[in-house]
């Protein structure tokens, strides 16, 4: 997306978006208070920003695939330390991720996209007794990931490798249920929401699903308004950066947008 245009795009969302003192529906007014706007620090962030500044320094190559919304054609190599700054999450939001995680204890997590393996750190630390699998396209990417869950003695995680196209209708045909799905893998719309439907069968009235990036693109944000108006999301909530649905029966049909 052009630099302006984002701007703009930014500018109307801060101005209009909605804070705790305008949220009439309980379920979002709690969510608002006790998991988005809930600061405290816990030990296992510094532990994970810890490996982060590491790789930021790191002058180490991996290959990269051209994989997703890439904008080169062939296999490539590329310094950890920029590699690290270019894909992973910031802290803000992996640590929204975590309280997610942490408040509604989905059993049965799904990440998208492991790249280095940041936000899957931050998410899996988040989950008492479930289990995140996470899902990488890229070989030196998931390698580095494995690397820095053995190094925080993650033991609640599941790696795994290759194409989204056949992984994950292979894992969707194992698994009982989706509690958490992250979307972090393919920043198009087509495979967006293609993972989406796929997802969605898996998907019951308390699964939550977060999309990242709902504005990297012009045709990522026709993507999140498809989403959004999906029969079986029955809220939703944006964030600007990220996308949240949720699928409770018990809630009318209600978009937010939320200033974070």
């Amino acid at each position: 997306m052009k630099l302006l245009s984002y701007i703009i795009n930014y500018l109307t969302y801060f101005f209009t978006s909605d804070t705790k003192y305008n949220i009439h529906s309980p379920f979002v007014y709690d969510f608002v208070v006790k998991v988005l706007n809930t600061r405290k620090q816990k030990p296992t962030y510094h532990s994970i920003e810890l490996i982060r500044t590491k790789m930021l320094k790191s002058n180490a190559e991996i290959e990269i695939l051209p994989l997703g919304a890439t904008t080169f054609q062939n296999i490539r190599k590329e310094k950890l330390k920029n590699v690290c700054s270019r894909t992973s999450k910031s802290a803000k939001y992996c640590e929204l991720l975590e309280r997610i995680c942490s408040y509604y204890q989905p059993q049965l997590a799904l990440e998208i996209g492991t790249s280095l393996g940041i936000s899957a750190l931050y998410q899996a630390s988040g989950l008492d007794k479930g289990t995140l699998y996470t899902m990488e396209g890229n070989p030196d990417s998931i390698k580095v990931a494995k690397h820095n869950s053995d190094v925080l003695e993650m033991g609640n995680m599941i790696f795994i490798e290759g194409d989204f196209d056949t992984k994950l209708p292979i894992l969707l045909n194992q698994i009982e249920r989706l509690d958490y799905v992250f979307f972090d893998g393919n920043h198009q719309m087509d495979a967006t929401l293609k993972y989406f439907e796929w997802c969605l069968n898996k998907a019951h009235t308390n699964s939550i699903f977060i999309f990242d990036d709902i504005r990297w693109s012009e045709d990522m944000q026709i993507a999140w308004e498809k989403i959004k108006k999906h029969p079986a999301v029955t809220l939703s909530i944006d964030l600007f950066v990220m996308g949240i649905v949720f699928f409770r029966i018990e809630n009318e049909k209600q978009d937010f947008v939320i200033r974070y």
